[in-house]
């Protein structure tokens, strides 16, 4: 094997096994080389100007990180943020996000996006960093996904924010007050208390 393709193999290896285009050249992989690694079936293409090492297991969340490489703000949220938690059985058919209001509508073809625009408060609220096959992947917390269903509700469906509810009183994981918090972060306070008093 050529030295260039072992040497970007190990530059690809450093860096969790996955890099962008302009991250590849500027740590010295040649964009020959890159192509020829594709070429031989060493890398795939992730998305459009992502590439991950082939040997490298399949991620749990390969979405999630084609996002976050794509658009460091983005933040998981609402279904994909209930889902990673295990609170939602529905599989997301798009990856969900908050942005804040500052910031450029996102061009990304894959995976489809579903944004919301939350206010800098609201967005800036129960973020918190998950590691994903080697990436820190922003995701709101369990508490702030609930309060952010029933905020978002015509977008998710209140029956979805019903059963997340639900589910997440269930859990060992379970916390009220931070849950309260992040209601009244949200102003869904009075919405929420009645179900919670139903269901606790």
């Amino acid at each position: 094997m050529k030295k260039s393709i072992e040497k970007s193999l190990k530059i690809f290896s450093t860096h969790n096994g996955i890099l962008r285009t302009s991250q590849a050249i500027a740590l010295g992989i040649a964009p020959r080389v890159l192509y020829e690694l594709l070429d031989k079936g060493l890398i795939r293409r992730l998305s459009r100007g992502v590439y991950q090492l082939s040997s490298q297991e399949h991620s749990s969340n390969p979405d999630f990180i084609r996002v976050v490489i794509r658009i460091p703000q983005a933040v998981i949220c609402l279904i994909s943020a209930l889902y990673f938690y295990k609170l939602s059985t529905q599989i997301p058919h798009k990856v969900y996000i908050a942005l804040p209001q500052s910031a450029e509508k996102p061009r990304i073809e894959f995976p489809p996006l579903d944004i919301i625009w939350p206010s800098d408060k609201v967005y800036s609220a129960g973020i918190t960093e998950q590691q994903i096959n080697g990436f820190s992947v922003k995701i709101y917390c369990r508490e702030k996904t609930i309060a952010d269903c029933f905020k978002f509700r015509n977008k998710v469906g209140m029956e979805t924010a019903l059963d997340a509810l639900r589910d997440y009183l269930k859990s060992p994981e379970c916390n009220l007050n931070a849950l309260l918090i992040y209601a009244r972060i949200n102003r869904v306070e009075k919405i929420i208390s009645p179900y919670l008093e139903a269901l606790i």
